[in-house]
């Protein structure tokens, strides 16, 4: 089957890969253009932003280590909701992990 030419349509957006994005700058909280979204690529400890939204661990797997002895932790694909109120600092337990924060408002 021959090649068909190409219309002159502009080309598709391209997706953005977010654990890749996180990964650019490991240990830094990275602002995604155009809206709220932080990622981070965990590589040791990190504290939390004192803000409210929800923090998802997309990657590899994270512990939260909060006030009082307490802790949770996320998985990839699991999320978890933050407030200012609550302390938080978030370390990896396994390689290449990668959280995304997705604040109530801009206040990061």
């Amino acid at each position: 089957m021959p090649n068909r030419p190409r219309l002159n349509h502009p080309e598709p957006p391209r997706a953005l890969h977010l654990a890749r994005l996180a990964a650019g700058t490991p240990g830094e909280w990275v602002a995604l253009p155009g809206g709220l979204l932080r990622v981070l690529a965990l590589k040791g400890k990190a504290s939390g932003p004192a803000v409210s939204g929800w923090l998802t661990c997309l990657t590899g797997e994270a512990l939260l280590d909060l006030p009082h002895g307490e802790f949770v932790r996320l998985r990839a694909a699991e999320g978890y909701r933050v407030t200012p109120e609550v302390p938080w600092e978030a370390l990896p337990v396994k390689a290449d992990t990668a959280l995304l924060l997705v604040p109530d408002s801009p206040g990061m």
